[in-house]
C-alpha cells in the first residue's frame, strides 16, 4: 500500500513528496532532498492503520 507525504526538508525548508510504502512496517531509511541534493533521514512508524513519518538530518 503506497501513501503520499508531504514534507518540508530539514535543509533548505523545499516542501517536497515522499513515497511510503506502508506495507514494509516500520522503516528507517535515508533519500536525498530533490531540491537540495542533501541526504534526508526518514522513519516510518506504522502501528494498525496509522502512521507517523519523521524528517530530520542525516546528523540529527
Amino acid at each position: 500500500m503506497l501513501e503520499t507525504e508531504q514534507y518540508d526538508c530539514p535543509y533548505c525548508g523545499e516542501r517536497v513528496d515522499a513515497q511510503l510504502d506502508l506495507s514494509g512496517g516500520d522503516q528507517t531509511y535515508i533519500e536525498n532532498c530533490p531540491a537540495c541534493r542533501r541526504a534526508i533521514c526518514f522513519t516510518l512508524q506504522i502501528h494498525d492503520d496509522e502512521w507517523m513519518l519523521d524528517v530530520r538530518t542525516d546528523t540529527e
